[in-house]
């Protein structure tokens, strides 16, 4: 069976890039003729490892020349680079004839559905649909920006409607697309799982994501400035890079903290810093399925986490493997944290058992849903 993904470049050290690269991997290694078709690869190394069995296609389209232009400019320069990206797509997918085709929801569900190679069209989102492509950010900009928002929410669902499955990360999410289009709801496989576990022992805690709007690291400085003055000789790690760090360093100096919340770069050995850990914190605003708690939990560390939509509560059972509380409560947040630093025999309960929960989400399990939703829509598209 031929599995060809469409996205736009494997060069984020991010969720979606290491769940794409690991599915099509785990496919490439079990005889599936797989390829990833990129965009603006634009010549770059896949930041997470790639079989020598999976086909990385670039169609070397340069998104970044609509940017820093006037709107009249910069749409001229869209409709010329989609123009350009959708004769390369079209002709590269007429020619490979996939039997499976997905969608990861980018600039080509546009027309992808419209175009004749003989494929299933699947859709896979990687976020929560409100939040989908930052339509909710123009929205809350008001005015103009609030009406374009209403209208590419239109044209996405219009273009879901068209596909022949959706596949969504939570129940929550796919609840929102029911009438739109037919859904399936398989969540991400943990990229690893070592035998190791932490031993909940150290005063360290860890956050890991980008350091963007979305993860909500404002709260999360906040409720540690709180832990802190209880707790001093504990310290956060939060691994990131991102567009607001400049902002959230200040926040830390602010509040006095430099020293006990640290924002180190992103790193590739992260199971090893998951593993020195005894807690990990989530202070998302919103999620489409949280690979950081899955990640975490893997490694044997209980979290807390806001209860946000979506995911979370997929993965953390209160007071049972972790703590979920009241979204973007501060002081619920920090409260939650103080009651695992206090208790290290619960902290280590906690580890346990978010590290056998977390066993449905191995891989072999969650790929065996994909390969069976892959049959069935090809049989019953033939």
């Amino acid at each position: 069976m031929k599995v060809t993904y469409i996205y736009t470049a494997l060069v984020t050290k991010g969720g979606a890039d290491r769940v794409i690269t690991n599915k099509a991997n785990w496919l490439a290694e079990h005889g599936y003729d797989v390829m990833i078709v990129t965009d603006t690869q634009m010549g770059r190394a896949p930041v997470y490892p790639l079989s020598d069995k999976v086909k990385l296609h670039d169609l070397a389209i340069d998104f970044s020349l609509e940017y820093g232009h006037s709107l009249l400019v910069r749409a001229w320069w869209y409709f010329k680079l989609m123009h350009k990206y959708r004769m390369k797509l079209t002709e590269l997918l007429v020619n490979r004839k996939s039997d499976v085709v997905i969608t990861t929801l980018g600039r080509d569900l546009d027309f992808v559905t419209q175009i004749k190679d003989g494929s299933v069209k699947i859709g896979e989102s990687h976020i929560a649909r409100y939040f989908s492509r930052n339509f909710h950010l123009l929205e809350q900009k008001g005015g103009i920006n609030k009406i374009i928002a209403k209208i590419w929410r239109h044209k996405q669902e219009r273009d879901v409607s068209r596909l022949d499955a959706l596949v969504l990360l939570t129940k929550e999410d796919a609840n929102s697309w029911e009438g739109v289009t037919k859904t399936f709801v398989i969540p991400n496989p943990t990229p690893f799982y070592p035998k190791e576990s932490s031993t909940c022992e150290s005063h360290k805690a860890i956050c890991v994501g980008r350091l963007n709007e979305q993860k909500g690291y404002e709260y999360l400085i906040d409720a540690w400035a709180i832990v802190s003055k209880r707790y001093p000789d504990w310290i956060l790690n939060a691994y990131g890079s991102g567009e607001i760090k400049e902002d959230l360093q200040s926040r830390i100096d602010e509040r006095g903290i430099s020293e006990k919340l640290i924002l180190n770069e992103p790193t590739s050995q992260i199971i090893e810093k998951y593993l020195e850990s005894s807690l990990y914190i989530m202070s998302s605003r919103y999620e489409g399925f949280p690979m950081v708690l899955l990640e975490a939990m893997s490694c044997g560390l209980p979290c807390v986490s806001f209860n946000c939509p979506n995911g979370a509560k997929d993965l953390i059972e209160n007071g049972k493997n972790g703590f979920l509380v009241d979204y973007l409560n501060v002081n619920e947040l920090a409260e939650a944290i103080c009651l695992l630093i206090d208790k290290e025999s619960l902290r280590r309960q906690f580890g346990q058992k978010a590290k056998e929960d977390v066993q449905k989400y191995l891989p072999d399990s969650i790929m065996m849903l994909w390969v069976g939703l892959f049959e069935s829509i090809c049989k019953k598209n033939k």
